[in-house]
């Protein structure tokens, strides 16, 4: 089944791009989709000093491009006999110029190598919280040198058992439909994951004649809520996929108990997952708070790729103008 059509690869010189590359070509090849690569380099300052008889500025950075695009040639060299690839190469800065693409080109998938900051112990660095933030169509950011197939897919799903309509909401068919796809393409084992809290635990211990039963009571009551909305979606994907294919993905159901920026990337870690396909909140509107802070969190300690996905409506604040 293709999920895509038109595909942008996103250059990230400071890292290794071999498994990025060969990811975008694999998908480009499995969904008879379009690619084409981009690389962003930084302008050079106006005005800088030349020695006498050097070249100018003008001819200067002429010359960064076009090496830029040699280098590009020679990422792509290996797959030019399977794939037409289209490479393009700007000015200015790296999230802003891949989101003008999407803009202008209609691309349904960004795809880039994670920046992997040494500085700082985490997987994404600046322009890549740009992307998640900012950028319209889906955002698949690799952990560089990353195994060709991955062997254990997470997809993170949030519902409200309280409201039925939270369950089956199009995020969360998005994120399934996404991530029992790449499971079956790669061989996958498929984890679907839904953090939980007893948000009135506290309130059943204070109030109630009996607060140990009770609290006991309460915890299972709500952990049977989740698992009923959890079990929904299983039933909603097989009835997606065919209920043969459902029984060769045979999808693992977890409910850990707890907040999901906590949880989550801890049993991330635990299963090993190469990737992690979850969901955005948008909070269009409101400058600087266009990913939800749950989200947020999420990504800032996760150490594997992610695959994340706009809530439908999302809007960015980015515009071609």
């Amino acid at each position: 089944m293709k999920h895509f059509t038109n595909i942008l690869y996103v250059s990230e010189s400071s890292v290794e791009q071999d498994a990025g590359i060969a990811r975008a070509a694999s998908l480009a090849l499995n969904n008879m989709a379009q690619l084409t690569v981009l690389a962003v380099l930084p302008p050079i300052t106006a005005g800088i000093a030349m020695p006498p008889g050097g070249p100018s500025t003008v001819q200067l950075q002429q010359r960064r491009l076009d090496e830029q695009r040699h280098a590009l040639e020679s990422l792509i060299a290996p797959y030019q006999d399977q794939l037409e690839i289209r490479i393009e190469v700007r000015e200015g800065r790296l999230f802003l110029e891949a989101i003008l693409a999407v803009l202008r080109e209609g691309y349904d998938l960004l795809l880039k190598p994670a920046e992997n900051p040494e500085t700082v112990q985490r997987l994404f660095g600046s322009d890549d919280m740009h992307l998640l933030r900012k950028c319209p169509c889906p955002v698949w950011l690799t952990k560089p040198g990353e195994q060709a197939n991955y062997t254990n897919i997470m997809a993170a799903v949030d519902f409200n058992p309280w409201q039925p309509e939270t369950i089956e909401q199009p995020l969360n068919r998005k994120i399934l439909e996404l991530a029992s796809a790449l499971a079956l393409s790669d061989f996958a084992t498929l984890h679907l994951v839904h953090a939980w809290e007893e948000f009135a635990e506290d309130i059943v211990q204070t109030w109630s004649q009996h607060p140990a039963n009770d609290t006991i009571e309460y915890v299972k009551t709500e952990r049977a809520r989740h698992q009923a909305g959890i079990e929904r979606l299983m039933r909603m994907l097989s009835l997606e996929v065919g209920e043969e294919t459902f029984d060769y993905l045979a999808p693992r159901p977890h409910l850990p108990k707890g907040s999901a920026r906590e949880v989550i990337p801890v049993l991330a870690q635990e299963l090993e997952a190469d990737l992690l396909v979850m969901g955005t909140v948008g909070r269009t509107g409101i400058p600087g708070l266009i990913i939800g802070n749950t989200a947020e969190a999420i990504l800032d300690r996760t150490t594997c790729s992610v695959l994340a996905i706009k809530p439908p409506g999302f809007v960015t604040p980015v515009t071609l103008g």
